[in-house]
């Protein structure tokens, strides 16, 4: 009985540990995106410093400049990658889809600001590769069927579809008023994929 209590309690010791740990990490990448934005060579201290963490816990969590940069870029696609099934759950198909958009545009614009820390991370000899897409692909095949099986979206479209119809998004300037111009893509992609959708002709316009 003894050892059973003392498993418990040790449990409920180690539950907000790992709590805490893990808020730390997701702070340290909080942090670590807009200041790798800002600058590609931002100091890794000064990232310890502004997400409130000791030096210690910090290259506990990521114990290099490339562990962060690559874990911040990962973190953020599967942020995106994750915010489809979080959408579909609360929103109707055709505003999921859409709203997703955005988040795929916002994506883009801290993708352009990590480019250069990117490219100082995966352009060294024997240096590791860029994290694919994978999870995004996922989350706009995961959008598009739900949108063909409530029939809002023209029935037909793949995955590959969809990227080649955003590729423009990837040339917008989302400094200033780019993400009003990505916007403005992003809705004239949406049209298109309402047009010859089955439920376009709806006289509610659902």
């Amino acid at each position: 009985m003894q050892d059973e209590h003392a498993q418990d309690k040790q449990h409920r010791t180690e539950a907000p540990l790992r709590s805490d740990a893990q808020r730390n990490r997701e702070r340290i990448l909080e942090v670590a995106l807009t200041e790798l934005t800002r600058s590609a060579d931002a100091p890794l201290s000064s990232i310890a410093k502004k997400a409130g963490v000791g030096q210690g816990t910090f290259y506990r969590n990521f114990p290099s400049r490339e562990a962060l940069v690559l874990e911040v870029y990962r973190h953020e696609i599967q942020q995106v990658a994750d915010a489809a099934a979080e959408l579909l759950r609360t929103r109707a198909p055709d505003r999921a889809l859409r709203e997703w958009m955005d988040r795929l545009a916002q994506h883009a614009m801290a993708k352009a600001g990590l480019a250069d820390a990117m490219g100082k991370v995966t352009s060294r000899p024997g240096g590791p590769a860029k994290p694919g897409h994978g999870p995004v692909m996922e989350a706009v095949d995961l959008l598009l069927r739900a949108n063909e099986d409530a029939g809002t979206i023209r029935p037909g479209v793949t995955p590959d579809d969809f990227l080649l119809a955003i590729a423009g998004l990837w040339h917008v300037d989302l400094h200033g008023d780019g993400m009003a111009s990505a916007g403005r893509l992003m809705d004239l992609v949406m049209d298109g994929l309402r047009a010859g959708a089955p439920r376009s002709s709806s006289p509610s316009g659902d």
